[in-house]
């Protein structure tokens, strides 16, 4: 959750559903965030990217091609 503190935004893909959380507009609850962090044995899911204040976790190649321009 430390690094929830450092970024402003959150990608985060979800099978073929990628969320977006903007921080900045209000924070969600603890366990959706960790819903979408954590993997089953509960470390951060892979792979999982910090580029500035974004954190991306998770892989959807469109999600990557569009962010990571």
């Amino acid at each position: 959750m430390a690094l929830v503190r450092q970024v402003d935004e959150i990608y985060a893909s979800k099978g073929k559903q990628v969320i977006h959380l903007d921080l900045r507009k209000g924070k969600p609850d603890a366990a959706t965030l960790k819903g979408l962090l954590l993997g089953p044995t509960g470390n951060l899911r892979a792979p999982a990217l910090r580029r500035g204040r974004m954190l991306i976790v998770g892989f959807d190649e469109e999600m990557y091609a569009k962010l990571l321009k």
